[in-house]
């Protein structure tokens, strides 16, 4: 019918995420519809002859809008691996009369690597690694690879993924904050500036609250890429016919709507003085006001949106980050002349009040009480299917299908929206949060909700879904005291849990849990590789790695006027950030003379028409003349 193809140099765009890939045809004349939901990751692990082996797992979940033709669609999946020696191809199951159909099935495949790459890259890990967790933290090499990167976003990026995949992004992220603490004059500027603090801290959050943008902004943005509202109220580019109040009035909508999905992440609160325009400054300008502009660069639409929607996103941003601002005189910050005319609309003390309200909510140590927040904030709603909890020792136990209500003081299921709660469950009581395996009622997108006397089991409409519960009843409790270290993934029936059968239902579970973070940051992410990026960057800036050296000498030995050329660099301790940087230097030049005798084993070895290197391949070709231009060089 059609086809997803992802090229082998691409994979590690897609490595560790989940994605929807628009399908493709076959062949020219064929035609195509929908689209396919795939994970694709990609890992290195030694085989037991010490060689190294790629294995790239694809995950097929789910297809959408599939045709249906002569009224039949009984569709499956084929995942191949084509290469120019190999092609390899394995099949999903048929679903039978589904243009929906979800698969969730996995394929291994597997991909051979010489031992000499584990080698190189095991070196590389001990020699960058082992410096970056040095004190004080300005004088460290993650500090240094930010002052001599020309984009401090280059060498964000590479750190933060190496020091979440370490366990160790919070301390880091901590330290090089009180750094860039210390050194600001106007506490009104605190991360503020384009520093490696600001840049890290901006990467964390896109990694961290991408489900968050998901629950929260994705809705609203949907709807206005769907609804097109007029919602122009600049006078000058009002079109003949709309209505400047009409348009007006559907913008304040939007906004409300926006407003009333905030929901909490962590962020850590700073000097109490400016808590709160430090906090606001991430979250509104940052954060929400990037996802707004560009949805498409968060994942939150396929596309960049459409000039006239464009022109509304706009609009909502700029309201979202003048709320988020808390200046004293908001109609000042605007530039334009309808943007202060439209605040007058709601410049109350209660839209402060609210955005104030949200701050503490999202800044709060792990200690805070939900329920210090009195109104009640909505985090997520919808239908699902229960399973009776079994209150009375005889009775039926079966399925139903309920609305189903969260809070961050309660999750709640309802016979139908807006009825009465059938059964409150308070968020201190929840333990855990985690997925139920199939094998316990054969029902796929299960999670089970598990409380101090009994655990709750839920059937989500699809594994989309089932993981969005679960993320944000896990983030809504993983504060809780009595969390469980560990559970039972499968149901305890017929006298036993089927998982590790014990007969006592009340039997400490077999699992461990999965940590208390939603699915999204807990990536999988290739600590080689990103370790591999980060020496590839200071092997680029060798240059200002000495020019930096040389200036921490000069600032160490004569306390004068510092020389322009090195005035871009920042050195709290000369003598700390000197010491660093000679074990940066050295360790990058030991693995350049690694590489280089690595690449000039393999040239003599690999044969020009090999199965490695067919002849025409113009990679080969190319590689030849480098490393015949680098042999003269060397003679």
């Amino acid at each position: 019918m059609c086809k997803v193809a992802v090229k082998k140099e691409d994979l590690q765009k897609y490595h560790g995420k989940d994605h929807w890939f628009p399908l493709q045809p076959v062949c020219a004349d064929s035609e195509v519809q929908g689209k396919v939901h795939l994970e694709l990751r990609l890992s290195e692990v030694i085989t037991d002859s010490g060689g190294v082996c790629h294995k790239l797992a694809t995950r097929v979940l789910e297809c959408q809008d599939l045709p249906i033709v002569n009224n039949q669609c009984d569709p499956y999946a084929a995942v191949s691996l084509l290469g120019p020696s190999r092609s390899e191809a394995k099949k999903t199951k048929v679903k039978r009369k589904n243009n929906n159909p979800q698969f969730d099935e996995v394929f291994f495949f597997e991909v051979t690597k010489p031992l000499s790459y584990t080698k190189l890259v095991i070196s590389l890990a001990v020699l960058i690694w082992g410096v970056f967790v040095s004190q004080p933290v300005s004088a460290s090499a993650a500090h240094i690879l930010g002052e001599v990167c020309r984009e401090k976003q280059e060498a964000a990026v590479p750190l933060v993924r190496l020091f979440l995949h370490y366990g160790k992004i919070v301390p880091f992220l901590s330290a090089i904050a009180h750094a860039e603490i210390s050194r600001t004059q106007d506490p009104n500027t605190i991360f503020r500036g384009n520093s490696l603090t600001s840049k890290c801290i901006d990467e964390t959050m896109k990694l961290a609250g991408m489900h968050y943008l998901r629950v929260t902004l994705k809705p609203i943005i949907d709807e206005i890429c769907t609804d097109h509202k007029p919602c122009e109220i600049d006078p000058v580019k009002l079109k003949e016919s709309e209505n400047l109040d009409t348009n007006r009035v559907s913008l304040n909508v939007i906004r409300d709507d926006d407003d009333d999905d905030d929901d909490g992440v962590c962020v850590s609160a700073v000097d109490p003085d400016v808590r709160y325009t430090a906090v606001s400054s991430f979250i509104f300008l940052r954060f929400f006001a990037p996802a707004i502009l560009s949805p498409n660069l968060f994942h939150l639409r396929p596309h960049h949106p459409d000039p006239y929607t464009s022109r509304t996103l706009t609009l909502v941003s700029k309201t979202i980050q003048t709320l988020g601002s808390l200046a004293k005189s908001k109609s000042a910050n605007f530039k334009e002349s309808y943007m202060a005319a439209f605040y007058d609309y709601f410049n109350e003390q209660k839209y402060a009040d609210a955005v104030k309200n949200f701050l503490d909510l999202i800044s709060s140590s792990a200690r805070w009480d939900q329920k210090s927040i009195e109104t009640p904030i909505m985090l997520k709603e919808g239908f699902m299917i229960k399973r009776a909890q079994g209150r009375n020792r005889f009775g039926l136990k079966n399925f139903k299908k309920r609305w189903f209500r969260l809070t961050n003081h309660e999750f709640t299921y309802h016979k139908t929206k807006g009825e009465g709660a059938l059964c409150s469950i308070p968020i201190e009581n929840i333990l855990a949060v985690e997925r139920l395996e199939e094998e316990s009622f054969k029902m796929k997108n299960m999670f089970q909700v598990i409380q101090p006397e009994r655990a709750l089991y839920i059937q989500a409409n699809n594994c989309v879904e089932a993981r969005d519960w679960i993320d944000i009843l896990t983030k809504v409790s993983q504060c809780n005291r009595k969390r469980l270290s560990t559970y039972h993934p499968s149901a305890f029936l017929n006298g036993h849990w089927l998982c590790c059968k014990l007969s006592a239902d009340t039997a400490p579970g077999c699992t461990p849990c999965t940590g208390g973070l939603p699915a999204n940051i807990q990536l999988d992410v290739d600590g080689d590789r990103e370790t591999e990026r980060i020496y590839s960057l200071y092997s680029t800036y060798m240059a200002k790695l000495v020019k930096m050296q040389e200036a921490c000498g000069s600032k160490s030995v004569y306390d004068g006027p510092e020389q322009e050329e090195y005035s871009t660099f920042v050195i709290d301790d000369p003598q700390e950030t000197y010491k660093t940087l000679s074990l940066v230097i050295s360790a990058v030049q030991t693995l350049e003379q690694q590489h280089m005798q690595y690449k000039r084993d393999k040239f003599r070895k690999t044969k020009y028409g090999s199965q490695e290197h067919p002849i025409g391949d113009q990679s080969f070709q190319c590689y030849i003349r480098q490393q015949s231009e680098s042999s003269t060089y060397s003679i």
